[in-house]
């Protein structure tokens, strides 16, 4: 017989207890880590024991050794790389997940969580208006939805030149341009290079980071007639929030016969509302689209979202078929691998169902909103703080700011961090540096906006 539930009550009662510790602190607690690793691994490390420990034990341990190494990323003033933080919903389904520990890789023996991850696709599509019958993969980040995009596109267009890449591989294939703005994120080029693109061609970019229009059109030119092409668009600079006009540069890539590929790790949501309607307009046209969910949506971390149009050809590029995995109706959604690298896969699209069941279409357009309202007001606190200018056009959660020369603004930086009641991440745009706020967090409210104002302005007069 198993262990059973008397193994599990007391060390998950431990863990319970020290996360609702752990989350009741977020609110006054300094938002940086308050040891390094060094520190830390003092007190986890060392030579393994010889015996075992019990689970309870381990569990405090483990708890009271690392919290002093963690960071407050739940934080609603936290504003470091566009992390948001975590919904109730989707947290305590996240551990439901690793309760029920399926391995969710095929539809048949694990009907569960395969239901509810179906779901959540069927959702999301709709939400976000992107077509009905498209594919949904759930990944681990963004990199790897841009990863399962652009492998469904490499599919795509070397199948149209009588080239099958999954039984031949790339030596000897014929060419495929990759069209990417300049001011791309870095996971593009990440999952291009897994895929043996090397680096893409770069479309120049105007100043707020959108692809120009002419300067696609000149690339697309530049592309021999006949050869395979893959475009790839972004909903959402990393600096300046902007989206690339999608309404004009869609149709001209698809005139030439491109595979149009979107990244939209944290700005394809901005589709669920109608207000910004005009940020994203035309972009449900493309062929395949990325994002997180552990970035706007705000469920645990370790979840990005792929989404292509053409179902058969993310079946071709990561289907496999063994005798000892169960087969799916090759006329159906099919198995859940077949839609990501991975065979074993966690089921971690059910905290995205968790978060969109207990937000509605109407919760998730409001978190939206408050979102770019509260990058606004950051926006504005910043214009207030003698020497710093913010740099972007702020259409959406990211507010892209510079004390004065690069050395202020690192010094400024600095002192933001070491002054604990925020965290914005340093960076470098428009040829100098900055300081890039991104606002994710569901529980960011006016207070959290003072704060942070406030903060700035210590730091912005420290002598």
């Amino acid at each position: 017989m198993g262990a059973g539930r008397d193994a599990y009550e007391e060390p998950l009662a431990r863990a319970h207890e020290r996360a609702l510790d752990w989350l009741g602190s977020l609110e006054a607690r300094p938002v940086p880590p308050a040891e390094s690793v060094e520190t830390v691994l003092a007190a986890v490390g060392g030579p393994l024991p010889e015996g075992p420990t019990a689970p309870t034990a381990v569990v405090e341990q483990m708890a009271r050794a690392t919290e002093p190494g963690l960071m407050a990323i739940q934080s609603g003033r936290f504003f470091g790389w566009v992390m948001g933080g975590t919904l109730p919903a989707a947290l305590a389904a996240d551990w439901l997940v690793s309760a029920w520990d399926q391995n969710a890789g095929m539809r048949s023996p694990t009907p569960g969580v395969v239901a509810l991850e179906e779901s959540a696709g069927t959702w999301f599509l709709d939400l976000l208006g992107l077509p009905a019958d498209a594919a949904v993969s759930f990944t681990t980040g963004a990199t790897m939805a841009n990863f399962v995009g652009l492998a469904s596109a490499r599919h795509d267009v070397l199948d149209r030149v009588g080239w099958d890449v999954e039984d031949r591989g790339l030596l000897g294939a014929p060419p495929v341009h990759v069209l990417a703005g300049a001011e791309r994120h870095d996971s593009v080029d990440l999952a291009l290079r897994y895929l043996g693109f090397g680096a893409p061609t770069l479309v120049a970019a105007d100043e707020e980071g959108r692809m120009r229009v002419d300067a696609l059109a000149a690339a697309l030119d530049a592309v021999p007639d006949g050869e395979a092409v893959i475009v790839v668009l972004q909903a959402g600079d990393l600096h300046s929030g902007a989206f690339d006009p999608f309404a004009e540069l869609v149709p001209m890539a698809h005139a030439r016969g491109a595979w149009v590929h979107v990244d939209g790790a944290f700005g394809l949501w901005a589709a669920a509302t109608p207000r910004l309607a005009e940020l994203v307009a035309g972009m449900a046209d493309a062929d395949s689209w990325a994002t997180d969910a552990h970035k706007t949506l705000n469920v645990t971390y370790d979840c990005g979202i792929a989404a292509v149009r053409n179902r058969a050809a993310v079946r071709d590029s990561f289907a496999v078929h063994t005798h000892y995995l169960a087969a799916a109706d090759p006329e159906g959604p099919g198995n859940p691998y077949e839609r990501v690298p991975e065979m074993s896969r966690r089921a971690r699209g059910v905290t995205v169902w968790a978060a969109l069941r207990a937000l509605g279409r109407s919760g998730v357009r409001d978190l939206v909103e408050r979102l770019v309202d509260r990058a606004a007001a950051l926006a504005e606190g910043v214009r207030s703080v003698p020497g710093a200018e913010v740099l972007n056009d702020v259409v959406y959660t990211q507010v892209c700011f510079a004390v004065e020369d690069d050395a202020r603004t690192a010094e400024v930086g600095a002192r933001l961090i070491a002054d604990g009641s925020t965290w914005i991440s340093g960076s470098r745009w428009r040829d100098r540096g900055v300081l890039r706020i991104s606002v994710s967090n569901w529980t960011t409210d006016e207070a959290d906006v003072e704060e942070t104002v406030a903060a700035l302005r210590r730091a912005a007069a420290s002598d």
